[in-house]
């Protein structure tokens, strides 16, 4: 399992970064959660990248898990359906829960993120301003 933190705004400068992220390193061959409880502000090139991370996931034999959008992320997730495509939960804990693990897997629910690295391989923090 691979855990994710996004911040800041996820716009048309962010969202290649995104994208990166959530399919380097193996991750979309992998069940990835996005924690987006502190992401601000997202655009239609944030939600392309989810979905095509979506997609790489799949394509991999992943699979890719939203958690914690803030209610101004969920509005828009709601307009554009991207609720029917991706799975969302109200809280990472939730999101984690939700997915099978594996017995070799450490359980990131408790992991510490730090910032633009992996702690124990499972867990990324990517931040914008």
């Amino acid at each position: 399992m691979f855990a994710s933190t996004a911040c800041g705004e996820i716009d048309l400068d962010s969202a290649p970064q995104l994208l990166d992220a959530l399919t380097a390193d193996g991750a979309a061959a992998q069940v990835t959660v996005v924690d987006l409880s502190g992401v601000t502000f997202m655009d239609s090139s944030g939600i392309n990248a989810l979905i095509a991370a979506h997609h790489a996931a799949q394509r991999h034999g992943g699979r890719l898990r939203l958690a914690a959008p803030s209610p101004t992320v969920s509005e828009t997730f709601g307009i554009v359906g991207l609720a029917e495509v991706i799975p969302r939960h109200l809280t990472l804990r939730e999101a984690l829960a939700a997915c099978p693990r594996q017995p070799e897997e450490p359980d990131v629910a408790d992991a510490r993120h730090n910032r633009g690295g992996h702690q124990n391989g499972t867990s990324k923090r990517i931040s914008w301003s």
